[in-house]
């Protein structure tokens, strides 16, 4: 391929979501309102940390970081999705895309450290409770949650810078329903080996040892549990952390499904789309539910929250 007489692609056209015949509407009410879901739960969560002193405790504030990075993640995408479909159309400027990429790797990627965070804040808060206020200080918490974010943004730096970089000369087809890595890389021209190979040896660095680090901080939760003399300590315990197991279990299963594979040429990615909603719609809009629907001090600071506001504006 001549590469010196290639045109710079100035917008995508993204294959969209699998079609369903007469269906498609229904599709796309229902993403719209599983974002209204992930929008509210997760912006509680952030008002009532805000809002609510007994809720600013380390793993609240991890919560709330949690709750930015679902917005910021299915935001990123989301809303462009649901405007292409009532505009009939489906295509995305250049820098838009490269945009639209970065955003949602950075959060994507961030999410991976919150929550590894998030599982070390259980296993201190469970395994040494007597030490857990002077090892997870406010400050501390404040300091874990930023690295956290620049990790997450110096990670897909690399990546963000090259691929604009890249010549698009045989399609602009984006075999996808927004502009993920693997699909791009696909229509691009050009070397791109050692971008998938910085890209993929990222993906598994910091998704092993994200998931290595919550399974040994669950392990000795599990240990420590089993030791507790009390039956009802040991449900409260169990309690606290199956939530988060089953967040853990969803997030790294599509992950590993869908991005760690170290090629992308010969990948078909039409069949990874489900996968993808999962990973990128069901999984935000359900981690405020999951973590606090048996949570009992979150559900006090809301009721707290909605008694001030009757009380406030009495009726007539």
């Amino acid at each position: 391929m001549n590469l010196t007489n290639c045109t710079k692609a100035t917008e995508f056209v993204f294959v969209g979501l699998p079609k369903v015949l007469g269906l498609e509407g229904l599709m796309y009410a229902g993403i719209f309102f599983l974002y209204l879901l992930c929008l509210m739960g997760n912006g509680l969560i952030i008002v009532m940390v805000i809002l609510d002193c007994h809720l600013q405790k380390p793993m609240y504030i991890f919560l709330s970081n949690l709750s930015c990075i679902d917005i910021g993640h299915t935001t990123t995408f989301i809303p462009k999705l649901l405007f292409n479909y009532l505009c009939a159309k489906n295509s995305i400027c250049f820098n838009c895309c490269i945009t639209q990429m970065f955003f949602y790797f950075f959060f994507g990627v961030t999410e991976y450290f919150i929550i590894t965070l998030i599982s070390v804040d259980r296993y201190l808060a469970i395994c040494h409770p007597l030490r857990y206020a002077t090892i997870m200080t406010s400050g501390v918490c404040l300091k874990l949650a930023i690295a956290s974010w620049f990790a997450g943004f110096f990670s897909i730096l690399y990546q963000t810078i090259m691929i604009p970089n890249l010549p698009y000369c045989t399609s602009n087809v984006i075999n996808h329903f927004y502009c993920d890595v693997g699909p791009v890389l696909k229509i691009a021209g050009g070397d791109i080996q050692i971008i998938e190979l910085f890209g993929f040896l990222v993906m598994v660095v910091v998704v092993m040892s994200s998931m290595i680090s919550t399974l040994i901080s669950y392990l000795f939760i599990i240990f420590t549990i089993l030791r507790m003399p009390s039956t009802i300590r040991q449900q409260r315990a169990f309690s606290t952390c199956a939530s988060h197991l089953i967040v853990v279990c969803m997030l790294y299963g599509s992950v590993f499904f869908v991005y760690l594979r170290p090629t992308v040429k010969n990948s078909s990615y039409s069949k990874m789309k489900t996968v993808s909603l999962m990973n990128t719609i069901v999984v935000p809009m359900l981690n405020p539910f999951i973590y606090t629907i048996r949570n009992n001090e979150v559900k006090e600071a809301v009721w707290k929250a909605l008694r001030k506001k009757s009380l406030a504006f009495p009726k007539v």
